[in-house]
This record gives C-alpha cells, structure tokens and sequence, in this order.
C-alpha cells in the first residue's frame, strides 16, 4: 500500500487476536477499553484524538470488526513494569453480535477485500482504513 498519509485516512484499524485473549468476554460485557497497544512507527506518530477507528477481532471464532470508534489522543509511552509500550488512548462503540462486519462479507465486497488487516493480517497494530474503504463500512454497517 506504500506510505500513509493523512491525505488518505479513513480510519486506523486496531487488531486483537481472539484465540489468546479475553476479547470476546470483553466485548460481550460491552467494557470499554481506554487504550490500545501499537507498533512504533511513522504511522503512530500521525495518530491524533478525534480520528476514527475500527476495532478487528482475528481468531477462529467470527474474525471481523467488532466496535467502531475513535481516538481520544496520541499514541504515548505507558512505563509498563519492567518495559516499556506505545500506547493509543480510545473510546470504542462494540457492535452488535448482528451488526459485527465479519471476515466473510468484506472479502465479498470488492472495495473491503484490499484491506490491509485481509492483505497483511499478521502486520502490526496500527493497520489503516482508506476514507473509500471506510465508506464502504459505514455502509455495511448503517
């Protein structure tokens, strides 16, 4: 996909694996999660508050976009006991179990199959959302 820019932002995209952690849970009880860990990297340096986000669960049960939502800052360092990590504050929005996007229906559709998270799925957190692919979601989702 080469280099992001804000040019073309839609939304960042944030990864959680649903076979090693409790996401599922999480989600269920509708929790909200304050903020995420990412990768160093040009990209989180342009990460500011009020930029959309979608919140994608990987994982064999129902991999897809599970919340919607937004940052609420840049991306800072949390001193962690014994390391450091890069973290994003969020406000995320959980969906729905029927108004979850899954794997399956943005593989169908054209514009969502060149996703990075389906292209790259095992690249690092942030993935990135085009402002034509996030329209496409939005419209899914409304």
């Amino acid at each position: 996909m080469g280099m992001v820019s804000l040019d073309n932002l839609g939304a960042w995209l944030l990864k959680a694996n649903g076979n090693t952690s409790d996401i599922a849970e999480v989600a269920a009880r509708r929790e909200p999660i304050p903020h995420w860990c990412v990768q160093p990297s040009y990209r989180t340096d342009l990460m500011a508050a009020g930029q959309p986000l979608l919140f994608w669960v990987s994982g064999r049960r129902h991999p897809g976009v599970w919340a919607t939502g937004e940052l609420t800052g840049p991306a800072s360092w949390d001193l962690v006991p014994h390391q450091r990590k890069l973290r994003v504050p969020l406000r995320l929005r959980w969906l729905d179990e029927h108004h979850r996007i899954p794997r399956p229906a943005l593989l169908a559709d054209p514009e969502l199959a060149a996703l990075e998270v389906l292209r790259q799925p095992q690249a690092a957190n942030p993935s990135f959302v085009t402002k034509s692919q996030l329209a496409a979601v939005q419209q899914r989702h409304s």
